[in-house]
């Protein structure tokens, strides 16, 4: 039987790179075996080992049970002709999606035992429910403690490379809050592609008990030219939110910083947003190119709203809050002009309605998955040599209840 507090206390006292290795040796001492730890590569296409029991290599996020439990968020099983039971959990902060947790677990009988049919379970052994929940709790405790590690050890981020990152790439991701978020009032998703070479396109959010606040931006240029002037824009913009400074205050200030940098030869194209949790009321400020997307029941609809000059063009521009209402149940996704304007090699652009029909087809898919999803699909459009990155923004809208 897993015990929760001991794997706690271990992986609370180990050293930053050794997280993998400390819950291993723990669930080890307690007879579990076959222990692995596998992290998302950036593209969200693979899972790489970063620790355990035995060897394991790279898997595919769309082709194998490790993947299967990082999609869906749920514990999967196997079994195996040895009477064990392979238990793979995702490794999952506050919605943002890490990794996975596979552990072998012994087949046991009684009312402690998990449904011979869940998850994908077959035969006639099952395994304990009582050890699959500490193996979740477990893999959620493990995220913590690697989004902690992080400060002080670079091992988590080299698992994650599946190839070399650009000098632009890497400057960009750190740049990011992450790639996930979730709380009862909304689930929100995003992805940047070419996830190992993204240059200006970035987005930022940050919540408060009253509202989420998201920004979608991307910086004129290219490489690292793109990726130091979105990293002036958005720290100009944390800067003045964190100051509790209102949204056409906040894209002023980063406006003038951006200006004053530059003198209006280089600017930046950002999309400000507001959800209001109480009421549904986003406050908005357009400054360039994103576009705003609503799937409300089975209509897609673009949200138009008064378009205003991108940060840093002029000097002290002043731009005006303008407003729109979100219900609980709705869907917003906001994709940035490296999408929405991407041309094939026969010169089509993306455009409109190939958005609507993208929108539509991952209309059952959580709004973690759906960035991936449709930046896949403007992939498969777009020429192989195409010059432009992309970001995709995904919000699902739940609202407070009883508001």
């Amino acid at each position: 039987m897993i015990d929760y507090p001991t794997v706690e206390r271990a992986l609370r006292s180990a050293d930053p790179e050794a997280l993998p290795e400390a819950v291993c040796a723990a669930l080890l001492g307690m007879g579990i075996e076959g222990v692995q730890v596998h992290l998302a590569d950036y593209a969200l296409r693979v899972l790489a080992p970063v620790g355990g029991t035995a060897p394991a290599g790279t898997l595919p996020i769309h082709a194998s049970a490790e993947g299967k439990a990082f999609a869906s968020q749920l514990a999967q099983f196997q079994q195996r002709q040895d009477g064990t039971v392979i238990v793979t959990v995702p490794v999952t902060v506050r919605g943002d999606r890490h990794g996975t947790l596979t552990a072998r677990l012994p087949v046991v009988g009684g009312d402690d035992a998990q449904d011979g049919n869940s998850g994908g379970v077959t035969g006639s052994g099952d395994v304990s429910g009582t050890d699959v929940e500490a193996l979740q709790a477990i893999a959620e405790l493990l995220g913590h403690e690697i989004v902690v590690a992080e400060r002080d050890t670079d091992r988590y981020q080299q698992a994650r490379r599946a190839t070399r990152l650009t000098l632009a790439a890497e400057t960009q991701w750190q740049l990011l809050p992450g790639r996930a978020s979730r709380r009862r009032e909304y689930a929100l998703g995003a992805q940047l592609e070419p996830a190992y070479a993204i240059r200006g396109d970035g987005y930022d959010w940050a919540v408060t008990d009253t509202d989420l606040a998201l920004t979608v931006i991307n910086g004129m240029g290219e490489g690292t030219t793109a990726a130091l002037l979105t990293s002036l824009a958005v720290n100009a913009l944390r800067n003045a939110r964190r100051a509790g400074i209102g949204l056409a205050d906040q894209a002023a200030l980063a406006d003038q910083a951006v200006y004053a940098q530059h003198q209006g030869d280089m600017y930046v194209s950002a999309l400000l947003l507001s959800f209001d949790y109480d009421t549904g009321v986003v406050s908005v400020v357009d400054a360039g190119s994103p576009q705003m997307w609503l799937r409300r029941g089975r209509s897609t609809e673009r949200i138009d709203v008064e378009p205003q000059l991108p940060l840093g063009m002029f000097e002290e521009t002043a731009y005006e809050v303008q407003r729109f209402q979100v219900q609980p149940g709705d869907r917003l996704v906001v994709i940035s002009d490296g999408a929405h304007a991407a041309v094939s090699p026969g010169g089509e652009v993306y455009g409109t309605s190939a958005l609507q029909r993208g929108i539509v087809a991952s209309g059952l898919l959580p709004a973690a998955d759906v960035p991936t999803a449709i930046l896949r699909e403007v992939a498969d459009h777009r020429s192989a040599d195409a010059d432009d990155d992309a970001v995709v923004v995904c919000v699902d809208w739940y609202g407070r209840p009883g508001s």
